[in-house]
């Protein structure tokens, strides 16, 4: 789950409507955490005057061993993707499991056309992990009107 002031899609999308390149959401993780993800390999590229938003993907790594990582960036698994996947998809031979894996197909894409990252604004909760999980449900109870007060009245036991 990503709570932004902006969806995240929304600023993926326009990010892709001036480039006209497929790419992925990416988002900065801490070094102890960055394996629980896929991590890529990417430079920061201009874009409205700034550098710390969009990267260009040299490599859509896999999981990482996190310290000593290339980079603290993680695929988070927000996509914009352009018809040329399927091509990719055709392409790539069964990964992990006996399974096309989305992954390969990015890094068959990379060889014949840039793909783009945009490092979103807003707090992620991992909801595939079960600390994650509970954070996000404590957070957001908390700021509804309905529930809000009553959990508040229930921590405090």
């Amino acid at each position: 789950m990503i709570e932004a002031e902006t969806p995240v899609c929304a600023s993926f999308w326009d990010v892709y409507k001036l480039l006209q390149r497929p790419g992925a959401g990416r988002h900065g993780s801490a070094a102890e955490s960055i394996s629980a993800y896929g991590a890529i390999d990417a430079e920061p590229v201009a874009y409205n005057g700034g550098r710390d938003r969009v990267y260009r993907i040299r490599g859509p790594g896999g999981k990482t061993q996190g310290i000593g990582s290339a980079s603290n960036l993680a695929i988070i698994g927000r996509y914009v993707l352009t018809p040329e996947i399927f091509d990719s998809i055709q392409a790539i031979e069964p990964g992990s499991g006996g399974e096309l894996q989305l992954t390969d197909a990015l890094k068959h894409l990379l060889r014949n056309r840039p793909i783009y990252g945009y490092r979103f604004e807003g707090t992620r909760y991992d909801a595939g992990d079960k600390l994650g999980f509970l954070k996000a449900t404590v957070e957001f109870a908390l700021r509804r009107r309905d529930l809000g007060g009553p959990f508040r009245e229930y921590l405090k036991g």
